[in-house]
């Protein structure tokens, strides 16, 4: 039995799929006691359905862009542990960048599939795991606390009119991150002369910018929820296209 086998394999997706089927049952049981709370302070019974059914809609878009991490994924770590990782706690660029980084740590050249065994992907399920739930640790014992800053402005900025730490802060983390990301592709560039992440990068950033134009200026707020599915197909395609035109 081959790799990919062992890891797409029937007690694979049992396992993932009776954690997920907790995580609907916990939704839906959420869901019903938040419409009898609403019902029991007097709402409008049409009212909390179309919240539902709006909800529903536009939670459905944004969802592409995780079933594509999902196939992304899926080539190397199976379909069933990275359906789990991507619809639990987690993120497309937080999972590749781990992976990544635990596949390489164990002697691997990349997250290549031709490389992989059970005892690396081991590892790797291993690194992912523990690395998000420091989230969840931070969320339980010091979310309250941080929002309570974060949301607070200093007395110069409210008559200022400027935002508050948070908003600076969120920028600082998507510029590191982006910094950290294109860093490595221009590295990878120079040291192999590998132009492809480089390229698919400016690409993807391209869509990206085309969206936020529409989206900023236009006032297209709806656009948002395609953007980001957008980007990281016309990116995926390219990759593909310069793949068979080198």
């Amino acid at each position: 039995m081959d790799f990919l086998s062992q890891v797409n394999s029937l007690p694979i997706y049992l396992i993932c799929g009776g954690v997920l089927l907790f995580i609907v049952i916990m939704c839906v049981v959420f869901l019903v006691k938040s419409y009898r709370a609403g019902l029991k302070i007097g709402m409008d019974p049409k009212v909390l359905k179309r919240a539902i059914t709006s909800s529903a809609t536009f939670t459905l878009l944004p969802s592409i862009s995780i079933l594509l991490g999902v196939i992304a994924l899926g080539g190397t770590l199976g379909v069933p542990v990275s359906w789990l990782r991507l619809s639990v706690i987690g993120a497309l660029q937080y999972e590749l960048n781990v992976a990544e980084i635990a596949a390489t740590s164990m002697g691997l050249s990349g997250l290549k599939l031709s490389e992989m065994n059970v005892s690396v992907f081991t590892t790797i399920m291993l690194v992912m795991t523990v690395g998000i739930l420091s989230g969840v640790f931070c969320t339980l014992f010091g979310l309250k606390k941080y929002l309570g800053k974060v949301a607070a402005k200093p007395k110069s900025e409210e008559k200022k009119g400027r935002p508050g730490f948070g908003a600076y802060a969120t920028i600082a983390m998507f510029v590191g991150l982006c910094s950290a990301y294109i860093g490595s592709y221009i590295g990878t560039f120079t040291s192999s002369g590998d132009f492809l992440p480089l390229t698919v990068a400016l690409i993807s950033a391209a869509v990206m910018g085309i969206f936020q134009y529409f989206t900023v200026k236009k006032k297209q707020a709806w656009l948002e929820n395609f953007d980001v599915a957008t980007s990281m197909i016309v990116g995926m395609a390219a990759a593909v296209l310069i793949n068979l035109a080198i």
